[in-house]
């Protein structure tokens, strides 16, 4: 990472840690809802089917946000979507800290992903434009490792606050906390650029192109099979972060301290999961690293879940659920962006990863009520084989892009593959 991180450019380097930082903040506010989760469940007596319904209430609505800030960023420009999504998402994690009901952090958590899901968006698209071809698959997937930061600060803090004060209150200073980190992220933004590709797209007079393009001849093919990349591989990773947690304390029966160690090592896997996988997709390629990284996945937690394991072994299989869970996601920034041309990247990336988004999204809430009848471990490792399972269809599907130019025009890069 140092050998590639050093040749960076200023400019380059200015929007790696700006987007990486990004990634960092979403993932602490988003995750901050699954350690606080087995805590909520005993409070305010949810069920299985409420939990699961918080988790997927916000990766649903993430959707949508991820679709808008697409079509906006095409529009307005990258880095400033950007900043007004960590604006968005900060403000309502705050606010979820202060909800009283499990209809209030319904609402809240909602409004939450629409801000996290337009960040991805806007972030991935101005870093995989920056970037050079030569070294793209690795930057943005490192840049996605920022989640594993994010995640492992969020269950860091859970472990002090959770130690020192009260359950009640340990929960709502997680999310109160957000407004720090966002104004350092913020601070970091102040020089990010947009783009010279996206600057030159919109200085070039060309006929309109609207947001649905990316539904037409010939990038609907595109559409379907990233769609379908983004579903399956979150479906898989959402399941894992939702209910990893509320899995080591109610069926493993670990202690605070003890579930926080288990998911310190899972996160060290799932970052360097990230970054060894990101690597590979500049190595191997796209697709070579997107089906290794998926039967892994499916083979680890199928192992986790539903083979009987000692403390011991579940501990150090962690580590490679983390890797290969996080792995499969490390190549989807770099892919997506070449999968489209400029004036619509945004928007295709945007829609593809957040509709897949969508669809993973209700796999966790498919977990809580698949868990009343067949416990919650099956459940588990069950959905997240069946995503696995996706990932490889969609593969077959996408074509090969590493080393590529991002394609400029419409049907140029196409044509130049045909």
């Amino acid at each position: 990472m140092s050998i590639w991180l050093t040749n960076l450019t200023v400019r380059e380097r200015r929007t790696f840690w700006a987007c990486f930082s990004g990634w960092v903040l979403d993932a602490m506010d988003v995750q901050f809802y699954a350690v606080a989760l087995p805590t909520l469940v005993g409070l305010w007596a949810l069920s299985q089917s409420e939990a699961g319904i918080l988790g997927t209430s916000a990766l649903l609505f993430s959707s949508a946000g991820g679709w808008i800030a697409g079509i906006l960023a095409d529009r307005i420009g990258r880095v400033r979507v950007l900043r007004l999504t960590i604006l968005w998402f900060t403000t309502f994690t705050v606010l979820s800290g202060l909800t009283q009901s499990f209809e209030q952090l319904l609402v809240t958590r909602s409004l939450q992903g629409l801000g996290f899901g337009g960040e991805w968006a806007a972030g991935a698209v101005l870093i995989g434009e920056v970037i050079d071809k030569r070294i793209r698959g690795r930057v943005v997937g490192t840049v996605q490792s920022g989640w594993s930061v994010g995640y492992g600060a969020a269950v860091l803090l859970y472990a002090v606050l959770f130690s020192v004060t009260s359950p009640e209150l340990a929960w709502r200073l997680l999310f109160l906390l957000g407004p720090a980190p966002a104004i350092v992220v913020l601070w970091m933004c102040r020089n990010v650029e947009e783009p010279d590709v996206y600057q030159r797209a919109k200085a070039t007079p060309a006929r309109r192109v609207t947001s649905l393009e990316i539904f037409q001849s010939p990038l609907r093919q595109r559409t379907i099979a990233a769609s379908l990349l983004a579903a399956g591989a979150l479906g898989g990773n959402y399941t894992i972060l939702t209910w990893l947690p509320t899995f080591l304390r109610t069926v493993r029966n670990l202690s605070v301290l003890g579930t926080g160690s288990y998911l310190a090592v899972n996160i060290t896997g799932s970052f360097l999961g990230y970054v060894c996988s990101a690597h590979l997709c500049d190595w191997l390629g796209r697709r070579k690293t997107f089906v290794i990284t998926a039967l892994c996945a499916a083979v680890v937690v199928a192992v986790y879940t539903l083979v009987p394991l000692g403390g011991n072994a579940l501990l150090v299989l962690g580590f490679p659920l983390g890797f290969f869970q996080s792995g499969i996601i490390a190549g989807m920034g770099a892919t997506f962006a070449e999968l489209f041309p400029t004036r619509v990247r945004a928007t295709g990336q945007g829609f593809s990863y957040n509709s897949g988004r969508a669809v993973g999204s209700f796999v966790p809430a498919l977990v809580g009520v698949m868990a009343a009848d067949m416990g919650l471990a099956r459940a588990i490792g069950l959905c997240a084989m069946s995503s696995y399972a996706i990932v490889l269809a969609a593969a077959a599907m996408l074509p090969e892009t590493r080393g590529q130019e991002l394609p400029q025009e419409l049907g140029q890069e196409l044509a130049a593959n045909a």
